[in-house]
């Protein structure tokens, strides 16, 4: 029998490859993260990871546990249509994979894929102008949203299609009447682009209690998306604030990492 391999202060279980138990453990942090930052919708809602080296699996949370619960064992492994890969104890929402599977599929760059429902982030999907490019954060975004026709619960793949149609090259796409969808090319990447949209929204909603938005010219809404440091290699592109996150939850409960 071959023994686990450490990692940190838990086991690596021996049925898992060493790239494979990171990225279960850094998705597992981002759970936790979600969790800490009010994200969370009962046991509901998703985030999927590429799993490294095994073209077409993907990692998503098990459908029952609270993402305060979710550890880096419990995550289940999926093929792009949500069958599940080898041993789980736990299946997966049969909603929460229609479109992540479509856009991990055909999107090369796909490695990550977020889904929430917070409440600014919906209202701003329930609006008829959707996002509004009115603020610091949204301005951020500028060209790079785009939109889906509410069409019902997600539970049909010929959806998934549709979907990732509307999404084009769009690296964040706004389900109407729904919820928001980030794509990002690594996991610090898509995290990034949520917090951005989440406070994005949360700004929206404030303003719009107290009246009409200023608008911002085009010109420095560009300007503003190639200057953001959330995008910026040099100041981690995300990864230095998504790893501060982490830092955070090992400090108060590190059994993500079991």
């Amino acid at each position: 029998m071959s023994t686990p391999a450490t990692q940190g202060p838990h086991t690596r279980p021996a049925r898992f490859s060493p790239e494979e138990w990171e990225a279960r453990v850094q998705l597992a942090a981002a759970y936790r993260i979600f969790d800490r930052m009010g994200w969370t919708e009962l046991i509901y809602n998703h985030i999927s990871l590429r799993v490294p080296g095994e073209p077409g699996h993907f990692l998503l949370n098990p459908f029952g546990l609270h993402y305060s619960e979710v550890r880096a064992s419990t995550l289940v492994k999926v093929d792009v249509r949500g069958n599940i890969v080898g041993h789980s104890d736990w299946p997966i929402n049969p909603a929460g994979f229609t479109f992540h599977g479509a856009i991990h599929e055909t999107l090369p760059e796909a490695h990550c894929v977020m889904h929430v429902h917070t409440t600014p982030t919906m209202a701003v999907c329930c609006a008829e102008n959707g996002l509004e490019f009115t603020n610091f954060y949204a301005a951020q975004l500028f060209g790079k949203v785009a939109y889906h026709d509410f069409e019902g619960i997600t539970v049909h793949l010929e959806e998934g299609q549709r979907i990732l149609q509307s999404a084009g090259d769009k690296p964040v796409l706004l389900l109407r009447n729904h919820g928001p969808v980030t794509i990002g090319f690594n996991l610090a990447n898509c995290f990034s682009l949520m917090w951005l949209l989440n406070r994005a929204c949360e700004v929206q909603l404030a303003t719009h209690s107290m009246g009409r938005a200023r608008a911002i010219p085009d010109e420095v809404l560009k300007g503003c998306v190639r200057d953001s440091l959330n995008f910026n290699p040099k100041f981690g592109a995300g990864q230095d604030a998504f790893d501060a996150m982490q830092r955070l939850i090992d400090r108060e409960d590190p059994s993500y990492r079991s």
